[in-house]
């Protein structure tokens, strides 16, 4: 006998999230599984400070003051809460829940997934965290022993949706187009408002309804099928669009890898199903790589930063004098720091009619292993050029005494490795055995057949981004570029004219970086990866745009050889 579908939904992206949302997934409309990812890289960062400070933190404890409002009303609901607002310490956070559904008098059953953290094993000296991402099997044993609320470390963000579609469905490890499915409507979920209508790079034909998009939520079908939504009656849109923004944002290849299946994106298929709904369909999985991915964060030093402010005439030259002189300064001091970045941001504008708009700014960026050299020695010679440097000096903030900045690495181990442990709500420590299928390494695809080229014709030089939609982000050091033409008769023009020669000349900062680019027909999409554009990843902070959040809308406002007959 056939399962009903399963209404799962979504209710934070980031620690730091829309804290009424919880509530009002809970109570604009019906769900089964409601869920919150709190986890990103620089996050696990963030909670190893904290757990520096207090071994008994390292959690998102966000969520506990959302499930101090919401508790009560998910369990008289009957829906079930996942999260993976553990962090680095799971088993802080049910405990800690277990607490409050104590004092609210709410009788919650709390299960948690561990084993995710390998900080004690000895493998990453260096470190300061050091999880491996976890598949869905230890939270839908969790679910599968009762828990009213499940709360995680570092799974998969995926994850979080595919454990409980298949605890729900009882979908076999080798269910893998089902679990592939899942994987898909999870990856679409994670970041919250992103599939509803955030960030979309198409909002200005759709800006009345964006003000405060509706969290979305994904019908989850037996078979493995999805349709994408969000409750009725709240703000945002969900449509092929939207959806096909999302699933670009932080992927790569056509292989999609995770720890318990690995999705073939290439066979993706977007439907619109009626208004905010998308139907996901067509999505085959494959066997799981051997291994399981790490992330790893250590502190790699300190950092400091000072903005000079230059006003009218003269940018260039008074950006010479000033960089000169701080050049010296550093050069001077005891101990220069170890990297020195500048870049000068060209926002005046000629006969400007506020001094804001005729002014740039010249941005310094040090680093260093030591606080001194980022810290005295910075400020010491910014501030020393006061009254003998360009005219009209000032900043933008006194400079400080430098912060501690982290890297991010990314390594892998074997999957037998890891401990997967379910603590079920009566205390119950159940192992959950590695895969017990088979495992396939990754190796790239081939690459699909393109459409024939369009004809020849009359072209406009325009921007990109009438043609293309974009989303961007990072992954580690790396920062992945989505694009998908707005419309079939563009895709032909946007794969044949989009190469990664095209995408250096475009964006300069790519040179000398390694680029690739994968084909996505089913989606019209393409998505690029430039390793190393970030640097040691966003906690480090190298870049204007650490986290690669604009790239693609500046790689939609560069100028081409349009097509007339697409404009």
């Amino acid at each position: 006998m056939s399962r009903p579908p399963l209404r799962i939904g979504n209710a934070s992206g980031f620690y730091g999230d829309r804290f009424d949302a919880m509530r009002e997934m809970l109570t604009d409309g019906p769900l089964d599984v409601l869920t919150g990812d709190y986890l990103a890289e620089l996050t696990m960062l963030i909670l190893g400070r904290d757990r520096l400070k207090d071994p008994g933190r390292g959690y998102a404890r966000t969520f506990l003051r959302q499930l101090e409002e919401c508790l009560g009303l998910a369990v008289e609901r009957g829906v079930r809460i996942v999260a993976n607002a553990g962090g680095l310490n799971p088993a802080g956070l049910a405990a800690a829940v277990r607490e409050l559904a104590d004092r609210l008098g709410v009788p919650a059953r709390v299960a948690h997934v561990e084993g995710d953290d390998l900080l004690g094993t000895g493998r990453f000296p260096s470190a300061l965290t050091a999880h491996a991402y976890l598949g869905g099997a230890g939270i839908a044993a969790c679910l599968d022993a009762g828990a009213d609320i499940v709360v995680t470390g570092r799974v998969t963000d995926a994850a979080l949706v595919s454990g409980p579609a298949a605890w729900h469905f009882g979908w076999a490890p080798d269910a893998y187009d089902r679990l592939a499915g899942a994987v898909v409507a999870g990856h679409v979920l994670e970041c919250g408002t992103q599939a509803t209508g955030g960030n979309y790079s198409q909002f200005a034909a759709h800006a009345e309804k964006l003000s405060r998009p509706g969290f979305p939520l994904a019908e989850i079908h037996e078979d493995g099928t999805a349709v994408i939504g969000k409750h009725p009656g709240t703000g945002g849109l969900v449509s092929t669009g939207t959806v096909t923004a999302q699933l670009l944002y932080e992927t790569q290849g056509a292989r999609y890898a995770g720890p318990d299946v690995t999705v073939r994106l290439d066979t993706v298929r977007l439907t619109q199903d009626g208004p905010d709904r998308v139907r996901v369909h067509g999505v085959r999985g494959e066997a799981p790589p051997p291994t399981l991915k790490v992330g790893l964060n250590r502190l790699g030093g300190f950092r400091g930063e000072v903005v000079f402010v230059l006003t009218g005439l003269d940018i260039e030259a008074k950006a010479a004098l000033v960089r000169r002189q701080m050049e010296d300064a550093l050069g001077a001091a005891k101990s220069r720091p170890a990297h020195v970045r500048w870049e000068l941001a060209r926002t005046d504008r000629a006969d400007a009619a506020t001094e804001e708009t005729a002014s740039a700014l010249l941005r310094l960026v040090v680093r260093d292993p030591g606080q001194d050299a980022v810290g005295r020695a910075l400020s010491g010679a910014a501030v020393e050029l006061a009254l003998g440097s360009y005219p009209g000096f000032h900043v933008t903030a006194p400079p400080g005494k430098g912060s501690p900045y982290g890297v991010f690495e990314a390594a892998y181990v074997a999957r037998e490795s890891v401990p997967h442990v379910a603590v079920l709500p009566d205390g119950e420590r159940r192992a959950v055995p590695p895969h017990p299928g088979t495992t396939r390494a990754l190796a790239p695809v081939d690459p699909p057949e393109l459409p024939p080229p369009p004809p020849a014709g009359p072209t406009r030089r325009a921007p990109l981004g009438l043609l293309a939609g974009a989303r961007s982000g990072d992954k580690g050091g790396d920062a992945n570029i989505g694009l998908w033409a707005l419309r079939a008769d563009a895709w032909p023009w946007l794969a044949h004219t989009l190469t990664v020669d095209t995408l250096r000349r475009l964006l300069p900062e790519t040179a000398g970086l390694a680029v690739t680019r994968h084909v996505l027909p089913h989606l019209r999409a393409l998505n690029f990866t430039v390793e190393g554009l970030l640097g040691e990843g966003v906690a480090a902070q190298a870049r204007f745009d650490p986290q690669a959040k604009g790239l693609g809308e500046w790689l939609r406002s560069r100028h081409l050889d349009l097509p007339e007959a697409l404009l």
